[in-house]
């Protein structure tokens, strides 16, 4: 049976936002009308407490040249009021404590001054004191199931007790059984089955509901003599009733005894639980008060094992706007958040672990005063007591002057007016009573509109009272804040293309620019050519960029036209016909190509060269239908067409025919002397390697000296029987 020592706590967590990481413009939208009300925005916002009395983030305030000693920014912080530290104890030593004087977790007591968004953050320390004061209790389960296991059940509770006692000196030990509720239909009410509810043979003793048998005691032969003595009782369905023992244990503090200590319950069953609802069956209508209802250690109201476990942290109530958040640094540096950043499991006596715990509050408590929460790992009597102090106002607050003469009816405190109740208005100069709210705020909106102020700043007394902007360049204006400076059309990323004004979100452009965001320039300088026509005739300058009207023209004035043939191409069947009567314009040369002057020279080197012209002129070079090629310039002088042509065509001289021949049949010899060497050097090498191959074999041959089995010989000899050697 798997039993385990639970050390249970927990503690809830917050997500604690902090808005520090956010812009510091919020500091300026929240409209703060005081200091204190300024710190209660965001951990990043300060009060500027001089004449420009305002909210801002801290950084903003210096960048304006608000003096640093007049900047409002309390911070929060930790006071240790009792670190005793972690008791460091051994189960041998000499020295015996009392649980009261024993100390697991560190520190005690804290003291935590909190600004809003602001968290602040302590290291809690929890070691398991080795040889701690143990209390177990022992619930057994008798029903007629656990026939079969009772004696181990028995030397359970017996090596149990005997283990313990190894961990620590100051253990005590009870016991208790449990069966089944005694009424219909869980056990049979006949009077014979109530003396003995097991069949046949068996002797079992009266069923009951849940039995406090041993008291908790340091006594152990005695918790092993009453083990031993239990009997199996009988029940009838397979549920048992083993909640109302562990509620009966769990309440019944006197009863059992329970210490101040760490309390173990070992539960030991081979069945399932009644859920609730379950008692309707047998007429029992009212749930499990959770109160204790033992009499003569008997229940009246029927009708696990590992020192090595997980520690949780749990807390207290939290006030209104109090967050904790967790992170813990358990064995072998092992860290968990979130959810997991509250328990460290797998720890052992001995073993130290630490949280770390974050406190923030998001605003201040309506009454301000101090708040306490205790934060203890769940099942032990320890705790850290944690006071809550609350930074609601500013330290210039305190010289605040009361019916100052700058404040009609208000205090003047931080460089701001701050009103007395009734008051309204940035001095304070209207009082409530005298208009109504909505008719003041008629007086705000533009054309019966809804917004008031255009959302862009509050009406006080009936009049708008603009917001300010971070950047102090930036400002709205206009009756009811309909108007700013920093909204008009944008160009290149720059307010007005950064060749205007912006008013009242309009541009106004300066000289020789014009549209939306002044990006329209009306200098042509930009369009001229190279030739001085405004985008080479062929388009119209706007904004300062050219418009080729025809789409085939392109590049910045319109010189480029990737489509159109080349000056080469154009002029080419032209030069073709007139210079050499030749060319697909043969036939029609004298309607089509007597617009340019033709000028014919020797050779290349006549040709007019582009160094030696103060005018555009192209050399080019094409080719006729024979593959000749022929030379010619093209250029304009004055409006005149000029080409001068090179009058001697460059043709391909034809092949030399007895070179390509002899050339061929040289080749076609020499290809076969090579094919016939290579084929004699193959078989002289083929030759050579099977002669090798003989001489080797013919070495390695062995010719055997024996007679041949099959030789007979051809003389045959014939001894006479009569030939006596004579």
């Amino acid at each position: 049976m798997d039993l385990r020592l639970l050390l249970i706590a927990s503690l809830s967590a917050v997500l604690g936002g902090s808005w520090a990481q956010q812009e510091g413009s919020i500091c300026i939208k929240a409209n703060a009308q005081s200091c204190g009300d300024c710190i209660q925005v965001a951990e990043t916002c300060g009060w500027c407490s001089d004449e420009s009395a305002r909210c801002d983030d801290l950084e903003s305030l210096k960048k304006r040249n608000c003096n640093v000693t007049k900047i409002e920014n309390p911070r929060g912080h930790i006071t240790v009021n009792k670190n005793k530290p972690v008791t460091n104890r051994k189960k041998d030593g000499a020295e015996k404590l009392k649980p009261e004087q024993i100390t697991q977790i560190q520190p005690q007591k804290l003291t935590l001054t909190l600004r809003s968004g602001e968290p602040q953050t302590f290291e809690l320390k929890f070691k398991r004191a080795e040889d701690y004061p143990i209390d177990l209790y022992y619930l057994m389960d008798l029903s007629f199931s656990m026939k079969d296991d009772l004696e181990n059940v028995k030397n359970l509770g017996t090596d149990l007790m005997r283990e313990m006692q190894e961990i620590t000196s100051d253990f005590r030990i009870g016991f208790g059984s449990f069966v089944e509720k005694t009424v219909m239909p869980y056990i049979s009410t006949t009077p014979a089955r109530l003396s003995n509810p097991c069949t046949g043979n068996q002797n079992c003793t009266s069923p009951f509901s849940y039995k406090n048998v041993l008291k908790l005691t340091e006594n152990g032969d005695e918790f092993n003599r009453l083990v031993s003595q239990q009997q199996i009782s009988g029940n009838l369905d397979s549920p048992e009733g083993g909640f109302d023992a562990i509620m009966q244990v769990a309440v019944c503090e006197k009863h059992i005894g329970w210490r101040n200590v760490t309390r173990l319950l070992v539960f030991s069953t081979d069945a399932g639980f009644h859920f609730a609802g379950d008692g309707k069956l047998g007429g029992i209508v009212l749930p499990n008060d959770g109160k204790c209802h033992l009499e003569n250690n008997a229940y009246t109201m029927s009708h696990y094992y590992s020192l090595s476990s997980e520690v949780i942290l749990e807390n207290g109530r939290l006030p209104e706007g109090v967050s904790i958040n967790y992170k813990s640094i358990c064995k072998n540096g092992v860290e968990g958040t979130g959810e997991n950043g509250r328990k460290c499991s797998n720890i052992s006596i001995g073993d130290e672990v630490s949280f770390k715990i974050s406190i923030e509050s998001q605003k201040c408590p309506s009454h301000g005063k101090s708040e306490v929460i205790k934060i203890k790992p769940l099942g032990f009597t320890e705790e850290v007591e944690v006071v809550l102090n609350f930074i609601c106002d500013c330290q210039c607050a305190a010289e605040g002057q009361p019916n100052s003469d700058v404040c009609h009816n208000g205090t003047f405190e931080c460089g701001a007016c701050k009103c007395n109740e009734g008051r309204i208005g940035r001095l304070c100069e209207c009082s409530k009573d005298e208009v109504r709210t909505e008719d003041l705020d008629a007086n705000c909106r533009k054309d019966n509109g809804t917004d008031i102020c255009s959302n862009n700043g509050d009406c006080v007394c009936g009049t708008c009272e603009c917001k300010k902007r971070e950047n102090p360049a930036e400002v709205y204006s206009g009756k009811y804040c309909e108007c700013d400076n920093f909204n008009c059309d944008r160009s290149n990323n720059k307010l007005c293309g950064g060749h205007g004004r912006c008013e009242c979100r309009k541009c106004i452009c300066d000289a020789n620019y014009t549209g939306s965001a002044c990006d329209c320039s009306l200098d042509t300088s930009t369009c001229l050519a190279k030739n001085g026509q405004i985008c080479n005739g062929r388009g119209t300058c706007d904004c300062g960029n050219c418009k080729c009207t025809n789409p085939k023209f392109q590049g910045p004035t319109c010189e480029i036209c990737p489509t159109c043939p080349g000056v080469c191409t154009e002029h080419k069947d032209c030069v073709q016909c007139r210079a050499f009567d030749a060319g697909e314009k043969k036939d029609t040369c004298k309607q089509e190509c007597n617009y340019f002057e033709l000028k014919m020279v020797k050779d290349r080197e006549k040709l007019p060269q582009p160094t030696d012209q103060s005018f555009p002129l192209t050399h080019c070079k094409e080719r006729d239908a024979n593959d000749c090629w022929f030379y010619y310039t093209f250029a304009i002088r004055n409006d005149t067409k000029e080409v001068y042509v090179v009058e001697n065509l460059e043709c391909p001289a034809g092949p030399d025919i007895i070179p390509i021949v002899a050339g061929v049949v040289a080749g076609i010899v020499l290809i076969g002397l090579a094919l016939l060497l290579i084929w004699k050097l193959l078989m002289i090498i083929h030759d050579r390697r099977e002669f090798a191959k003989f001489e080797k074999e013919k070495m390695n041959a062995k010719w055997d000296t024996g007679e041949n089995p099959i030789y007979k010989s051809a003389v045959t000899t014939v001894v006479n029987p009569k030939y006596e050697g004579k």
